[in-house]
């Protein structure tokens, strides 16, 4: 790709905490990020709110600040440090999301910050949960059955339609974070209650249950130009419904 001469300053959003599903490789990923862009003669503003990591080291960017991650502080550091781009993409979850609420809010708008690695819309389609089913109706690949809610007395409707077990999935989550695999009322009033308040927006997916299928992954690059590579096939080891982190 090539350089970008609009682009004088450009601000790095950190993963935060180590947790599931957002472990050392966001660090690894934004370390490689903050020399490659310096290399390039960038300005890096870095905001994470771990200390403990290699990104936040001194001299990795130009700006660092050890903040909470919130729409409230990142505000007051866009409005100082007046960043002509956002790189949201090396921050995982935590990145994502907080990007979509800038976005939403209108502070990008407000101070001119344009996005960078990712597109808002394609944030949205990935991690809305009726937003991703519905491109994926549009360009006609099978997904199992399922409907969006926003109320657990919904998702008990659509729970007994479906039949038992369902797996609760919560937009704007990593990891599996607030959702889970039900196997009767009880369970899905517990969890579906749990994804609702975990969702960034309140949302959950009900889905049918493919527990037991084999699980295959691809791994996919594609470029501006709709040029794809695929860099990885992997068969894992358990079937659907083991995390690969649990698998041997």
């Amino acid at each position: 790709m090539p350089r970008r001469d609009d682009i004088k300053k450009v601000m790095i959003i950190g993963s935060g905490p180590i947790i599931i599903g957002q472990a050392c490789e966001f660090d690894y990923s934004g370390t490689q990020a903050c020399k490659a862009l310096r290399g390039l003669g960038y300005k890096i503003v870095l905001v994470n709110s771990n200390p403990a990591t290699i990104m936040t080291d001194p001299g990795m960017a130009d700006v660092t600040y050890i903040e909470p991650l919130n729409l409230q502080r990142m505000k007051d550091i866009i409005e100082k440090e007046r960043p002509d781009a956002l790189l949201p993409n090396l921050g995982g979850q935590t990145g994502l999301n907080l990007s979509s609420e800038l976005s939403r809010a209108g502070v990008l708008k407000q101070f001119g910050v344009k996005i960078i690695g990712v597109d808002i819309d394609a944030i949205e389609r990935g991690e809305d949960r009726l937003a991703f089913k519905e491109t994926m109706n549009r360009l006609g690949i099978e997904t199992p059955r399922s409907k969006i809610t926003f109320s657990v007395e919904e998702a008990e409707e659509i729970a007994a339609e479906l039949g038992y077990p369902v797996v609760i999935r919560p937009a704007y989550t990593m990891g599996g974070t607030g959702g889970g695999l039900v196997y009767n009322v009880e369970e899905l009033r517990t969890i579906a209650s749990r994804g609702i308040s975990a969702s960034l927006v309140g949302q959950i997916l009900v889905e049918e249950s493919v527990l037991g299928w084999e699980e295959l992954e691809l791994e996919v690059v594609r470029d501006s130009k709709n040029q794809m590579i695929t860099v990885c096939f992997i068969e894992n080891v358990d079937a659907m419904g083991v995390h690969t982190g649990d698998s041997p």
